[in-house]
């Protein structure tokens, strides 16, 4: 129960970025309520003994770190930390008839014999240097934007100071930059990847949804890497929560919110059980879908996710059919299945039509390879290991036309999935997977209409609304505070502390941290 009927500050959903709003807030003396509907804290970003018996915990939903910015940690006292991996993608192929592959990562060394191998000559490596040079240098300037108040698209453009590298990367399709250049199918297909991470477009869509989302993941930390989360995602939201309540701040779990109503001057949160608070100041950790619901005002224009995630457990790794590569270096890094760059094109055309699509591109990581400690002490011993696939272009449209068939939906899509692993695995990866104390595989999948119904996020949109670039508009009215730091709703004390927040998305913190900027420097 809410020790008070009045706080300071309020904040709906506990999720990553709600924590850190907490955190932040209470440090600088504020009271602060934070309610939850679930019966923990963490949303998106948990950790969990997901299969009945045994000993592994999973990042259940979100599972690699990026955007997370070290001055959170350090402002909040966190004691948390991340590993980085070794290699950073492997991709699978066969050329000529043989098996092979290319291996990013584990040295320059072997990045580029891996890249002379695949394509036949030094070009692609020295083509793949050169633009992710480039990226490294846009992210080293961009980052810390984002715990900044929020630039114009004039200033950021400004602290880019590179017009190729703006012209390529914000006003022109992410396509015609990579098949400038890159000439590799596959290559180029590596590239693209991170244009679609939740994200159903494709290369050339003239909106640049992926271009935004390519921006969000290769500026993460200055460097663009993507490391592990020790002890798993649970461990940071964990961590997030010992420090706002460390602050004072007080997190209620099993605690919907029904309604919000204001003013602009004050508002009052209307709970399920606990009754009515009062606040200065509310901040909504969830996706506007659910805060124009909480304030009985017309839903926002529909999102939609395009994501499948799945999660396994294995009492081996499966070896691979190119002879060369180690199966713990291919699964350490990101293993791309079917993600040719005309693959993705292919992908894209046949779920658009709303078909399942024939050769369902997925991404692939091992956690325990480089951080066992997810693992119980005998399942180590034991030689298990966990597997994350995240699947692309699997929109909510394939799986809503019928309720009731959405789960078999998401099974066709599973056993495609997988099925398109096992073309590049020397023995099926049904052969590998451990079994639960019930004697079920361990294996979970969820569809983005399974996101919905447990996290609330819209459509399964892992971003909550499509990304926007990290810019204000040059004729953008920033005379608010909450404007001034992208959380801003149409009410003044009502800011968004969430995924759809400007510059908001992935596991970040970063609109929390905003959002309680905006918070303290209004008053």
């Amino acid at each position: 129960m809410p020790e008070r009927t009045s706080y300071d500050v309020v904040i709906v959903g506990g999720g990553h970025n709600g924590l850190v709003a907490a955190a932040y807030l209470a440090r600088a003396g504020r009271t602060v309520l934070l309610l939850e509907r679930l019966d923990h804290t963490g949303g998106a970003a948990v950790s969990a003994r997901a299969f009945t018996g045994i000993d592994a915990r999973l990042s259940r939903y979100s599972y690699l770190v990026s955007l997370l910015p070290p001055k959170i940690v350090r402002d909040l006292g966190l004691r948390f930390a991340v590993r980085k991996r070794t290699v950073s993608s492997y991709t699978p192929t066969v050329r000529a008839g043989r098996p092979t592959g290319l291996l990013v990562g584990a040295g320059a060394d072997r990045t580029r014999a891996s890249f002379a191998q695949l394509t036949g000559s030094a070009r692609e490596y020295a083509a793949w240097e050169d633009f992710y040079g480039t990226t490294r240098r846009l992210a080293e300037r961009v980052f810390p934007t984002l715990t900044e108040p929020l630039p114009t698209r004039a200033a950021l453009r400004a602290r880019v100071d590179d017009d190729a590298t703006w012209h390529a990367l914000f006003e022109r399709p992410l396509g015609e930059t990579i098949e400038a250049a890159f000439h590799d199918d596959l290559v180029r297909g590596v590239v693209l990847t991170d244009g679609l991470i939740g994200t159903f477009t494709t290369a050339h869509d003239p909106t640049l949804r992926q271009n935004r989302c390519f921006l969000y993941h290769v500026i993460g930390g200055g460097t663009g890497d993507w490391d592990v989360p020790l002890g798993g995602m649970g461990a940071l939201t964990d961590a997030l929560a010992d420090a706002a309540r460390r602050a004072g701040a007080e997190l209620v779990t099993g605690c919907p919110v029904t309604a919000l109503a204001t003013d602009g001057r004050t508002a009052e949160v209307t709970t399920e059980g606990h009754g009515t608070v009062a606040a200065r100041h509310v901040l909504v950790n969830a996706a506007p879908r659910e805060l124009a619901r909480l304030l009985g005002d017309p839903a926002p224009p529909p999102a939609e996710g395009a994501q499948l995630k799945v999660n396994m457990l294995l009492t081996r790794l499966p070896r691979l059919r190119d002879p060369h590569t180690d199966p713990r270096e291919a699964f350490s890094g990101t293993f791309h299945v079917a993600e040719g760059y005309a693959q993705l094109e292919t992908a894209h055309r046949e779920a658009a039509a709303g078909r399942l699509p024939s050769a369902p591109p997925s991404e692939i990581y091992c956690h325990s390879l480089t951080d066992p400690s997810i693992l119980g002490a005998d399942l180590v011993r034991r030689g298990y290991h966990t597997l994350t696939l995240f699947g692309l272009h699997a929109p909510a449209r394939l799986f809503a036309t019928d309720t009731a068939e959405a789960p078999a939906a998401r099974d066709r899509l599973l056993a495609a999935t997988l099925a398109q692993l096992d073309a590049h695995l020397a023995e099926p990866l049904a052969d590998c997977l451990a079994e639960d104390a019930d004697g079920r595989p361990c294996v979970e999948a969820r569809s983005p209409l399974d996101l919905d119904r447990e996290l609330g996020l819209p459509g399964g949109n892992i971003f909550h609304r499509e990304l926007a670039f990290p810019h204000a508009e040059d004729t953008a009215d920033l005379a608010t505070a909450a404007a001034r730091w992208g959380v801003a709703t149409d009410h003044a004390n009502v800011l968004l502390c969430g995924a759809g927040a400007l510059r908001g998305g992935g596991v970040s913190g970063i609109p929390g941290h905003n959002a309680a900027m905006a918070v303290l420097e209004g008053g």
